[in-house]
C-alpha cells in the first residue's frame, strides 16, 4: 500500500509539471527517482504483469489527477507569478545537472575522469538543436476556445502525430513534451481540454463538451502511448549499452532546456520587478537544492 501511494504521488507531481511548457517529464521522473523503474516496467511488463501493473497503474492515475486537478492552479501561477514559478522549475533542472555530469565522468575504481572529445560534442549538439527548435516556436497558434469547437478529422490526425512526437520528448530527460505541443501550436487546445474536464464533471450531460474534449485528448493519448512505447525501448538499450554517450546527450538536453526555458516569454508574462527577481532567485535556489538532494540519493 505504501508503494502504491508513493507511485501515485510521484505521478501526481509529474502530471502537475507536464502542464508547464519547457519542463521535462523525463527530468522530473529522474529527480523523483522513478525514471529507470518506469523504463523497466514498460519494457518488461509482460514478464511480471502483477509487479509492474502495481507501479504503472497508480502512476498513470497520479499523472491524470495532477493534470486535471492542478491545471487551473498552474495556469494561475503562470499568469500572475510566472517569474518565480518558472525559476523554480529551471532550478529543478539545474540541480540535477551535477549528477548527470558525474554519470559521464565516473571512472568507477579509477575515480573521476575528464570528458572525452566525443562526449563534449554530444553535449554541444543537442544543446544547439534545442536552441534552433526554440527559435521556431510561435510559427503556429490557436485560439483554444474557438478551436475546440471546430475540430475536424485532419486536425485530430495532426493531434495524434503530435502526441507521438510529444511522447518521445516526454521520455527523454531534458526535453519537454508540453514544449513540443507549444511548438506544434496545439498546447492551448490541450490545456483548455484538460481544464474543461472539471466543467464536464459538474455537468455530465453536456454531450457537446464531452465530444470536444474526446476529440482532443483521445487522439493525443493514443499518440502518446504509441510514441512512449517505442521510445522507452530505445532509451533502455542506449542506457545499457552506451551509458556515457547517452548521459552526454541527456546533459546537453538539460543544459539546452534550462537556457531555452529562461528565454521563454512565459517566464516574464506577469511582469518583473526588483522584488520579483529576488523572489525568483529564492525559488530557483529552492528548486536547485530540492532536485540536487533528491538526485544525490536516487540518480
Amino acid at each position: 500500500m505504501g508503494k502504491t501511494i508513493k507511485y501515485f504521488l510521484n505521478g501526481l507531481v509529474l502530471g502537475i509539471t507536464q502542464i508547464v511548457p519547457g519542463v521535462s517529464g523525463g527530468t522530473i521522473a529522474i529527480i523523483l527517482g522513478v525514471y529507470f523503474e518506469l523504463i523497466e516496467a514498460i519494457n518488461h511488463f509482460t514478464k511480471n504483469v502483477r509487479k509492474y501493473l502495481g507501479l504503472l497503474l497508480p502512476f498513470v492515475f497520479g499523472i491524470a489527477a495532477g493534470m486535471v486537478l492542478f491545471s487551473s492552479i498552474v495556469n494561475y501561477l503562470l499568469i500572475y507569478h510566472s517569474f518565480p514559478t518558472m525559476l523554480f522549475f529551471i532550478g529543478l533542472i539545474a540541480g540535477i545537472i551535477p549528477h548527470v555530469y558525474s554519470k559521464i565522468t565516473d571512472g568507477r575504481h579509477s575515480g573521476r575522469r575528464k570528458l572525452k572529445l566525443n562526449e563534449i560534442l554530444l553535449i554541444i549538439i543537442p544543446f544547439v538543436i534545442l536552441l534552433v527548435i526554440s527559435g521556431l516556436k510561435g510559427v503556429s497558434a490557436v485560439n483554444s476556445e474557438e478551436a475546440i469547437n471546430h475540430i475536424d478529422i485532419p486536425f485530430m490526425i495532426f493531434i495524434f502525430f503530435s502526441g507521438i512526437i510529444a511522447a518521445a520528448a516526454l521520455i527523454v530527460p531534458g526535453v519537454s513534451g508540453s514544449f513540443i505541443l507549444l511548438l506544434l501550436g496545439i498546447y492551448p487546445v490541450v490545456i483548455y481540454s484538460l481544464s474543461s474536464i472539471r466543467l464536464l464533471l459538474a455537468d455530465i450531460t453536456n454531450i457537446t463538451l464531452m465530444l470536444n474534449i474526446c476529440k482532443v485528448l483521445a487522439p493525443l493519448g493514443i499518440g502518446i502511448i504509441i510514441g512512449g512505447l517505442a521510445m522507452v525501448r530505445l532509451i533502455e538499450k542506449l542506457l545499457k549499452n552506451y551509458t556515457g554517450i547517452t548521459y552526454s546527450i541527456i546533459l546537453g538536453l538539460l543544459l539546452g532546456s534550462g537556457y531555452v526555458l529562461f528565454k521563454e516569454p512565459i517566464v516574464y508574462q506577469s511582469g518583473v520587478s526588483t522584488v520579483i527577481v529576488i523572489i525568483g532567485i529564492v525559488t530557483f535556489f529552492l528548486g536547485s537544492v530540492f532536485s540536487f538532494m533528491l538526485g544525490r540519493k536516487r540518480l
